[in-house]
This record gives structure tokens, sequence and C-alpha cells, in this order.
């Protein structure tokens, strides 16, 4: 029997068994759910070491709990944070600009809106763009033009989603 075949008999037979045990141990269904698959996933990737534990059902329990114990101690830690700085300061909402220009970078394609992040609004040369992303600085240059050019069809007037303007970005990309 093969190293896949074997655990996902082990999976099979204790799945259920397992979810129920953890489900009464936390009493939430979906926490309970979370970490009994984190801990399939974890017996997995130590499937070898696992499957020669004297009981690995009992690993694979021991494992989800403490997955449980651990985030509670976030949680505990993040209220014990809150309280002691404060809830997080206001922020304010975006500027219509702002969600504007979202808006419109986000129907460019992923390349060139990547490099106009990247350029633009993070500050980072074209050779620094070029390298990050792994292409030639000139690919990098193509990308930049062609995005500026269907960033200003789409932040004319009508916005992103303008009839008059879908054939116009088109034509740009």
């Amino acid at each position: 029997m093969s190293n896949a075949d074997e655990f996902d008999a082990f999976y099979q037979a204790t799945r259920q068994r397992l979810l129920h045990q953890m489900y009464a141990m936390t009493g939430n269904l979906a926490d309970a759910q979370d970490c009994v698959q984190e801990a399939y996933a974890r017996a997995w990737q130590h499937w070898t070491h696992v499957a020669e534990h004297a009981n690995p059902e009992a690993w694979l329990r021991t494992v989800a709990w403490r997955i449980a114990a651990s985030r509670w101690r976030k949680i505990k830690n993040g209220i014990a944070a809150m309280a002691r700085h404060g809830p997080p300061a206001h922020s304010p909402e975006p500027s219509p600009d702002n969600v504007a220009l979202v808006a419109a970078l986000k129907e460019i394609p992923e390349a060139q809106r990547r490099a106009i992040v990247l350029h633009h609004l993070v500050g980072l040369s074209v050779e620094e763009v070029a390298r990050e992303m792994s292409v030639p600085s000139g690919t990098i240059k193509a990308r930049l033009s062609r995005g500026r050019a269907a960033l200003a069809v789409l932040l004319r007037e009508g916005g992103p989603h303008d009839e008059s303007t879908t054939e116009e970005t088109e034509h740009v990309r």
C-alpha cells in the first residue's frame, strides 16, 4: 500500500470521529473543522513519521487541539493589545479620485497594473521594477506606456464602466 493510500484510509477511518471530538472540545463547529483540516494537512506533510507513531489518531488529536489553543491565544493577545492601545485610529474614507484610480487599475491587464503600481505608487525605478518582475526594462517601459494610455482613457469623465470608452480602451490594450 502506498503512502497516499495509507493516509487516505487513515483519513476515512478517523475524520468523523476526530471532528466530533474537536467539536466537543472547542464548542464551535467551524473552529473544529478548521483545526481538524489543518491537523490532517500537517499529518500528510509528516506522514512517514506519523504513520510510525504508536497512535496516529492521538497524534492528530493533539495537533488539532494545539492549533485550537494557538488560535485562542492569538485572539486573547489581540484583545489584550487592543485594551492596552485602544481601538485603531479612524481612517478617513478614500477620496473619489482614489476610488476611481483603483477601479481603473482593475480594468487594465495585471502586468500593466503591477508595473504602474510599482513604478508610480511605490516609487521604484524602471530597472528596479524590471528586476522585481523578472523581465527586461524595455518590457516595463512598454507596459508603463500602454498602462498609462489605458488609464487615461478609463479616467476620463465616464470612469471605467462608461460605454463610450470601451472601444477606445480595447484599442489601447
